[in-house]
């Protein structure tokens, strides 16, 4: 999921291979007060009906600072639902019946599922820059890992990018890896993508570079560390110098400073451990599964406590 202007919701649904503009009519400012929630996922069930949920992503809304979550209810693949959290934690199902919508349908949507099963990764991550929607996942080209930008109105989605990668750790050329998240930051004067893999290269794309039809190759500019799965990303600043943090599977969260993303040399060779612009990792934060930012001192951070998952709100480090 992303937001657009206006409390427009952005939704992937790799099932049907469609991404839905949502018009949730969430635009009156719900204040500032720091947004904290115990067992959310509880929560979320009572609301839903009491059956099992698995949350998929959240995002907060910068038209309210209303947070929308996304579900699976029930087994397996599970049931889609959407939910809105209050700044005053109230929990709602978001009833998507009679709300105005648009939708997009991708030509070219891989039909392969990961290796460790589920359902094929059509959509990984999406995000708004410049009036339009980007969106990465898998299609069914030949190199698989594909960038979708898609101008909003939507009117119809072109085949995208292929994007192409250098993986130091893995010592390889990489072309059906999909782009775990992204955000899009400027390098220079220019929107950029800086995206991240399984195991963790960190990569800028060109947004300009990005078009129909064209296989583009991303520069390597980091090895992060293998094993790990990035889950999420935001872009922030403090005491006047930019920062992306990352939270991961296995590395914890990282906060990485953007001073060096214009000039880090490309990684081209294979590279053992981490290379590239140096990071911290930020040792009060564990076990974030999701997050974005709150505002521009606080994170909303998705952590998981024992059985349960808990909304929190915290300071940009």
């Amino acid at each position: 999921m992303t937001f657009g202007p206006k409390g427009v919701l952005f939704v992937g649904d790799s099932a049907g291979a469609t991404i839905y503009a949502i018009d949730t009519g969430d635009t009156k400012p719900a204040g500032t007060k720091a947004l904290n929630v115990e067992k959310l996922d509880a929560k979320i069930s009572d609301v839903l009906g009491g059956a099992a949920v698995r949350i998929t992503d959240l995002k907060v809304n910068p038209a309210s600072g209303n947070v929308f979550v996304s579900a699976a209810v029930g087994t397996g693949a599970g049931t889609p639902a959407l939910v809105k959290v209050g700044r005053d934690g109230t929990v709602t199902s978001f009833a998507l019946k009679n709300v105005p919508f648009a939708s997009v349908k991708i030509p070219n949507p891989t039909t392969t599922a990961p290796k460790g099963g589920g359902a094929p990764q059509v959509f990984t991550q999406m995000g708004f820059v410049d009036g339009k929607l980007i969106a990465a996942g898998l299609s069914s080209e030949q190199f698989a890992s594909t960038l979708w930008v898609i101008p909003y109105p939507f009117k119809e989605a072109d085949k995208g990018s292929a994007i192409e990668i250098f993986h130091g750790n893995h010592n390889a050329v990489e072309t059906r890896s999909p782009i775990r998240t992204f955000v899009s930051y400027k390098v220079g004067k220019d929107d950029t993508l800086m995206a991240a893999y399984t195991c963790t290269p960190l990569v800028k794309i060109p947004v300009a570079d990005l078009k129909p039809g064209v296989k583009v190759k991303g520069t390597t500019i980091a090895e992060l560390g293998n094993r790990n799965n990035p889950l999420d990303m935001i872009v922030y600043t403090k005491g006047g110098k930019d920062y992306i943090l990352m939270s991961n599977s296995a590395r914890g969260v990282m906060k990485i400073p953007t001073d060096e993303f214009g000039t880090a040399a490309p990684i081209t060779k294979g590279v053992a451990g981490t290379a590239g612009p140096k990071y911290e990792t930020i040792k009060e934060l564990t076990d974030v599964m999701q997050l974005d930012k709150l505002n521009d001192d606080s994170a909303l951070i998705l952590v998981k406590n024992g059985t349960s998952l808990d909304l929190k709100t915290v300071p940009l480090p």
